[in-house]
C-alpha cells in the first residue's frame, strides 16, 4: 500500500510555532519525522510538498475578516481580536503564511485522494480542530480539517464521516457542519465538565436538518485503553454502516495518552497503535479505502508523540512496527541533546494489554453509561436498534 499513500512533509511546516514554552511544540513533528526515518518507516516515500492554502480556500471556513486580522496580526500595534493574542493563541512571526501553510498540506492531502492517486494520505502537520469561522481557539489559528472536508464536498465526495480521537472535543469541525446532514462528525473526548472546550455532550446531534450527523462520546478522566476501545466499537463502525461514508477524515490527536500534561485520560501507546489499526479497517470495510489522516494534539512532546505518530505514519503506509521494536540509539542520543535530564522508553511501546471486551457481554463496566446514552440518543436517527449489540 505504500505506494498508493500520500505523505505531506516540508520542514517549513514546522513555522507554525506559537513559541516560547508554548505547549504546541514544533519539535514533536521534527522528532517524529526523525524516528520514523530511523525505523525504516519512510524509505523511498516521496514526500507531497503543500502550497499555502489560498483566501478562497481558507474562506470556505473562515470569514474574510477573520483571515484579514490573522494577516496583520504580527504588524499590529493594537488589540486584534478574534481570539488572537491570548495565552493560548499568542501572535507569531508570519502567522498567516505559516497557519495556511497547514490548512494547504490537508488540501493536498485531500486532493491525492480526489484525483484518485492514492488511497490514503496524512498530514500530520494538520488536525486544528478547534479553530472557528472568526476566531482562533486552543492553540488552532486556521481549522484545515473543515477546510478539506468543504473540499472534498465540492471534488466528488457528498457523504464525509470525519472521526477526531483527540482528548479534546473536535468543536470547531463539528460547528462548521452541524447543520450538513452530507458530514457525520464523531468525536470521543474526555467528558467536558472535566476539560476544556466545555463541549462535546451526548445531547450535541446536529442541526434540524442533520440530526444524527453530529456525534458525541465523552469519556471520564482515568479511561483507559480497554474502557476507550469498549466504547469506541459499541458506537463507531455502526455509525459508519448506516451512515456509507465516501471517505473517512480521522485527527489523530495522541493527548490521550497517560503521561499528557493537559489532559487526564490514561491510553498508552500501544493503545494509539491499536487505534489507528482499527481506522485503518474501518476506512477499507465502510469507505472504500479513502482515508484522509491528520494529527491534532499532543504535549508529552519526547516520550509519547514521536512514538505514538510514528506508528500512525507506519499504519497508513502498511508498514507496521511492533510495539516491542527498540528505539533507535542515534535518536534517542539526539533527543538527549535536546533534553539531558528525560527518561526514554527503549522500545516503541508502553508494555499495555490492549484486549478489551466488547459491549453487550460480560460484566458491566463503568464505561458502559456513556456507551448506552450515545446509543440511545443517535442509533434510533440512524435506523439501528440501540439495545440490539449486533447493531
Amino acid at each position: 500500500m505504500g505506494d498508493r499513500v500520500g505523505v505531506v512533509w516540508d520542514p517549513a511546516l514546522l513555522g507554525y510555532d506559537l513559541g516560547g514554552d508554548h505547549p504546541f511544540n514544533p519539535v514533536r513533528l521534527e522528532l517524529t519525522m526523525r524516528l520514523a526515518r530511523g525505523l525504516g518507516v519512510l524509505d523511498g516515500v516521496e514526500f507531497v510538498v503543500p502550497d499555502t492554502a489560498a483566501d478562497a480556500d481558507l474562506g470556505r471556513v473562515h470569514r474574510p475578516d477573520y483571515v484579514a486580522a490573522v494577516r496583520e496580526a504580527p504588524m499590529a500595534s493594537w488589540d486584534v481580536g478574534h481570539g488572537l493574542g491570548t495565552a493560548d493563541n499568542p501572535v507569531f512571526d508570519q502567522m498567516h503564511a505559516a497557519s495556511a501553510l497547514v490548512v494547504g498540506g490537508s488540501l493536498a492531502a485531500a486532493r491525492c485522494i480526489a484525483d484518485g492517486g492514492v488511497d490514503r494520505a496524512v498530514n500530520l502537520a494538520g488536525g486544528l480542530h478547534h479553530a472557528m469561522p472568526d476566531r482562533a481557539a486552543g492553540f488552532c489559528v486556521y481549522n484545515d480539517c473543515a477546510v478539506a472536508i468543504s473540499w472534498l464536498l465540492d471534488n466528488g465526495f457528498d457523504r464525509i464521516a470525519y472521526l477526531d480521537v483527540d482528548v479534546h472535543h473536535g468543536d470547531g469541525v463539528q460547528t462548521v457542519f452541524y447543520d450538513d446532514p452530507r458530514v457525520l462528525t464523531v468525536s470521543l473526548h474526555q467528558h467536558p465538565a472535566t476539560l476544556w472546550p466545555g463541549t462535546g455532550s451526548v445531547t450535541e446531534l446536529g442541526g434540524p436538518g442533520a440530526q444524527g450527523t453530529s456525534v458525541n462520546i465523552p469519556l471520564a478522566p482515568g479511561t483507559r485503553d480497554a474502557e476507550w476501545l469498549r466504547a469506541f466499537h459499541a458506537t463507531v463502525p455502526s455509525l459508519l454502516a448506516a451512515f456509507r461514508p465516501q471517505v473517512l477524515v480521522t485527527q489523530c490527536g495522541v493527548d490521550t495518552h497517560v503521561e499528557d500534561p493537559l489532559a487526564d485520560l490514561a491510553l498508552s501507546v500501544d493503545g494509539h497503535r491499536e487505534i489507528y489499526r482499527t481506522l485503518r479497517d474501518l476506512a477499507g470495510q465502510y469507505a472504500g479505502g479513502k482515508w484522509l489522516v491528520m494529527g491534532g494534539g499532543g504535549y508529552e512532546l519526547l516520550r509519547v508523540v514521536p512514538r505514538s505518530w510514528t506508528h500512525l505514519l507506519a499504519t497508513v503506509l502498511d508498514r507496521d512496527i511492533p510495539v516491542e521494536t527498540a528505539l533507535p540509539v542515534d535518536w534517542a542520543t539526539s533527543v538527549r541533546k535536546l533534553s539531558p535530564n528525560v527518561v526514554l522508553p527503549s522500545v516503541m511501546g508502553d508494555g499495555v494489554d490492549v484486549a478489551f471486551q466488547r459491549w453487550g457481554g460480560g460484566r458491566e463496566q463503568p464505561v458502559d453509561t456513556v456507551i448506552r446514552d450515545v446509543r440511545n440518543a443517535v442509533f434510533p436517527l440512524h435506523g439501528l436498534d440501540p439495545d440490539d449489540p449486533r447493531d
